[in-house]
């Protein structure tokens, strides 16, 4: 069977490994001059920089992605982060993620723990947030603190942006596949292998090619227009989220259109640092609760050299974009770098903003409708529709899961 996917990112990519290891004959279109989009490498000053997410993989070599790097064969190594992640309190001094129980009070100490251990009997109802769900149960200002960090760092959200019962889902991920890792090389290394999986298998992959139309007869879709040329597929799946992919044929449920048209991208900030000596000291994410921006920093150095000049440091940055002042974000970004490392020289090398159309994540995290489109045969995968309780590619690589289930037994 012959499969069409339109875009080149990493959810196009692993649903084109995974068929083409089943046996499809898969066709790739993407309209950028490069593959990877939001998930390759950057070249800049002789760094390997990143287009969109940090070269991190949240869960490293336990988590959905590296699963599904193993399942499709992708020669791909995750060096895993120890410590996973620490925590920088007010008062400057460094503790570890796990640590961070010991901030509060013996009594709040429990009732974490019995949420945690009867996490299903607490699981929200509803479309509580998870700022309101901290505030309900514990009322304490150094979680809600973390909460934003986390969020932000993870999901490009403050927590009062994200459903409670998919933060919950995310935090048992978390515990159990632990993480986090740098694929070494990079981004790139990670889509780059996915394409050679997909060339090995007879698939094709054009860049600088854009999807004009797909089309569709009598609720069927049945390929895709390139150039003025028919393309026929008896499957099309779409990377560009569920807007995107919409935009490309005539849409007349109603009721897709309002759920898809209610979706609302999440949008970040990088800065992108260079340094002679290591500002943090380890791979694993430097959360920053008390900042008033920066969520999160990574040094990827510390697990892969390569990824910067020999001597230098690459340090990454990632903060949630709260209001649509671009400027303003940025500079209260940077002010926070120096007020974190006031004693340590260091370069700002790049700095990257993502919302509109090129977002963090195309539906933010907790609003993903799914693979499914009102078109038989038509779905899309990527970050306009990741699996729930996916952290950015992990929450990829579950909606592409999600979407192989649907294709072999119509159930998702």
């Amino acid at each position: 069977m012959k499969v069409v996917i339109i875009g080149s990112g990493l959810g196009g990519l692993l649903a084109g490994a995974k068929l083409s290891r089943e046996g499809y004959s898969i066709e790739i279109f993407e309209r950028l001059p490069f593959t990877g989009g939001r998930f390759t490498n950057l070249p800049y000053k002789g760094f390997k920089l990143s287009t969109g997410a940090l070269h991190m993989i949240p869960h490293g070599s336990r988590g959905p992605l590296a699963q599904m790097l193993r399942e499709v064969g992708a020669n791909v190594h995750i060096i895993d982060s120890d410590p996973m992640a620490v925590i920088k309190k007010d008062n400057g001094e460094i503790i570890s993620f796990h640590d961070f129980r010991n901030e509060l009070s013996l009594t709040k100490q429990v009732k974490l723990g019995t949420i945690l251990t009867y996490s299903l009997k607490f699981r929200p109802n509803g479309d509580i947030s998870f700022r309101d769900w901290i505030l309900k149960y514990f009322d304490d200002d150094f979680l809600l603190k973390l909460a934003d960090s986390f969020c932000g760092w993870s999901l490009s959200l403050t927590a009062k942006d994200v459903p409670a019962c998919e933060m919950l889902e995310i935090i048992n991920n978390m515990y159990l596949y632990k993480g986090s890792g740098v694929p070494a090389g990079g981004c790139s290394a990670v889509t780059d292998a996915l394409c050679e999986i997909i060339k090995s298998g007879g698939g094709k992959i054009h860049t600088s090619c854009c999807v004009d139309r797909i089309i569709v007869i009598d609720g069927i879709a049945k390929g895709v227009m390139v150039k003025g040329n028919h393309i026929d597929a008896d499957i099309v799946i779409s990377d560009i989220g569920h807007p995107g992919t919409c935009s490309l044929y005539d849409c007349n449920d109603k009721e897709y259109l309002n759920k898809i048209n209610d979706l609302k991208p999440s949008k970040g900030i990088k800065i992108c640092l260079s340094s002679n000596e290591p500002l943090i000291g380890h791979s694993g994410v430097f959360f920053t609760p008390f900042t008033s921006r920066v969520n999160g920093i990574n040094e990827v150095t510390n697990a892969d050299p390569s990824l910067a000049p020999p001597g230098k440091h690459l340090i990454m940055s990632h903060q949630a974009m709260i209001s649509d002042d671009t400027r303003a974000e940025i500079d209260l970004g940077l002010r926070d770098i120096s007020r974190l490392f006031p004693d340590k020289k260091y370069e700002v090398l790049l700095i990257q903003s993502y919302s509109d159309g090129w977002p963090v994540n195309r539906a933010s995290s907790g609003s993903d409708t799914g693979n499914i489109t009102p078109i038989k045969n038509l779905y899309v995968v990527g970050d306009g529709a990741k699996g729930h309780g996916g952290i950015e590619v992990e929450g990829v690589a579950i909606g592409v899961g999600n979407l192989i289930k649907e294709m072999s037994t119509g159930i998702c």
